[in-house]
């Protein structure tokens, strides 16, 4: 007699073998040994299929959960900075390994991230990402870059003073003159040293010296405006370049300035030291001429001041 037929109509899923299921035990072992994180999402409903030991360890559990609620934070939606549209190409096939660095929105650290479409066991789409934390390293390169500005600041400004240094006053006022000429607008340039500036330094000391030329940086400070360019260019020598200046609008700065200098006095012991300095102004109305040429009129008009009593102020052409 023939056994009756069952009802129930066979699975069209395969058996896992045995085989099977000890290759995806082994294939998480080794995800979960990684000092990395390792999800793996659905590309449509962002749901979460796998996350190893170490993501388990920094966000939790993933069970219900999409990629965006469990990894990172502030988020009501799929992460405008998803990778997913990297992963696929025209056809909408994996489109191999998307390499890009992040940093995480809910812990902050930084991470490099190797991700990439796959099609899962059941034939949907999914992202795989591997994480790898790279905080420290993110740390050591800002503080390079930051070493780096400060050196490149170093570069262009004068140790003691402040200051723009030689090299940075002539790159300033170049850009500053090209500008003049394109606009043939008037462009003033002021030229001024410390008058017996080395009896200071005889007397009393290259010590003192400094601290006289460094009130005489914070009184420069104090009188230029933003567009203004101000520089040491050597020893007691100063220089400006004033953008949109005319002649008698640079006779006026001049002359303010030289008048803060020699009100200024510095104690040392039981003295105070006081300095003058002179001063040479040049004014180009149209912006025709260059930086070499205004400072040349300058440095000249700041000789006929030395000339003439010293502490006071000389304009080109007078």
């Amino acid at each position: 007699m023939h056994s009756p037929r069952s009802n129930r109509k066979k699975s069209s899923r395969r058996p896992r073998k045995a085989s099977d299921c000890s290759r995806a035990t082994g294939f998480e072992i080794i995800l979960d040994s990684l000092d990395a994180i390792v999800y793996v999402a659905d590309m449509h409903s962002y749901e979460l299929l796998f996350l190893n030991s170490y993501g388990r360890q920094h966000y939790g559990d993933p069970a219900g959960m999409k990629c965006w609620q469990l990894l990172q934070a502030g988020q009501t939606g799929p992460c405008d900075f998803c990778s997913n549209p990297h992963l696929l190409d025209a056809n909408g096939e994996p489109a191999g390994v998307y390499v890009w660095e992040f940093r995480n929105t809910r812990t902050g650290r930084w991470y490099e991230c190797h991700d990439q479409a796959r099609h899962w066991a059941d034939g949907r789409l999914v992202r795989i990402e591997i994480a790898t934390d790279i905080t420290e390293r993110k740390r050591m390169e800002e503080e390079l870059a930051e070493a780096k500005r400060q050196a490149e600041a170093l570069a262009h400004i004068d140790e003691l003073t402040g200051l723009n240094n030689r090299r940075a006053f002539f790159q300033l006022g170049l850009q500053a003159f090209r500008q003049a000429a394109r606009a043939a607008s008037p462009i003033a340039v002021i030229m001024f040293d410390l008058d017996h500036f080395k009896q200071i330094n005889d007397v009393h000391g290259h010590f003192v010296g400094d601290k006289v030329l460094v009130a005489v940086a914070n009184s420069v400070r104090e009188h230029v405006r933003e567009a203004d360019i101000a520089g040491r260019l050597g020893g007691e020598e100063f220089a400006l370049i004033l953008p949109q200046t005319s002649l008698p609008e640079a006779l006026v700065a001049a002359e303010r300035l030289r008048g803060t200098i020699a009100a200024t006095s510095l104690a040392h012991g039981s003295s105070r030291i006081r300095c003058t300095s002179s001063f040479g102004v040049a004014v180009c109305a149209d912006g025709s001429l260059d930086l070499e040429h205004m400072l040349s009129q300058a440095d000249a008009a700041l000789y006929r001041a030395k000339h003439n009593g010293r502490n006071r102020v000389e304009h080109a052409g007078s």
